[in-house]
Parts: C-alpha cells; structure tokens; sequence
C-alpha cells in the first residue's frame, strides 16, 4: 500500500489501528532505539531509515503483512537463523501477523545491519 505522507507522524497517524501498525512499530522502535543517529524520512511513500542519502532500512504496511526492506539479506552472517520463521527475499522482510517478533532474531539482525553500516560495510541491495 501507498501512503501520501510528507513525514514520519503523518504516515503512522494514515495507518490503520490493527495488527501491521503493531508490528511495524516494534520494528521502528528497535532501529530507533539502537540507532538515534538514524534519520527518519519518507521516501517512495513509506517510512526509510538512514543518514545523508546511505538509507539502510525502509518499512511500510502491506494489505496483508509488513514490509521491511533491508538491503542483501544475504550480507549478514547466521541470517537464516535470526529471520527463522519469516517470509522473505533477497531484500525484504515480510512481517505476517502470525509472527512474534519478541520470538524471533530480528532485533539482532536489526543490530548486526546497523553495526556493519556504522563500520562503512556495504549493506545495499
């Protein structure tokens, strides 16, 4: 799903109160928490996640789970392990309601991404 939001609060206030704004939530939490010096911007109409035009993340809500865009998945070592139980591609993460995300490695493969993009690592698709 698109959404026409100029920034980060008029996106989230557009979704809808149901399970994805949950999820998609937790998620951001977990990247803003662990990486203050993240920008928090629109781009391609949903919320993306870097510093000076170096996006490492993007999420955006889905009709039927939560898209979270993450460069090559393949790129971060034990990824099979952490993403056990998700659906995803050679850069996206589908989030579906039947996940607990506080279950899964995400969070850790949320740090693992932030700290190789920190290092200068590439982390593009």
């Amino acid at each position: 799903m698109q959404y026409d939001a100029k920034n980060a609060e008029e996106y989230l206030d557009m979704l809808e109160n149901d399970w994805r704004k949950e999820r998609l939530l937790v998620i951001r939490q977990m990247i803003l928490a662990y990486a203050p010096e993240l920008e928090e911007v629109i781009r391609y109409k949903m919320l993306n996640y870097g510093k000076e035009d170096n996006y490492i993340f993007a999420l955006n809500a889905q009709k039927h789970y939560v898209s979270f865009y993450v460069g090559t998945i393949d790129k971060i070592a034990n990824a099979e392990t952490l993403l056990d139980g998700y659906n995803y591609g050679k850069g996206c993460i589908r989030v579906k309601k039947t996940i607990k995300i506080e279950d899964t490695g995400l969070e850790q493969f949320i740090h693992t991404t932030i700290d190789m993009w920190r290092a200068g690592e590439d982390t593009s698709c």
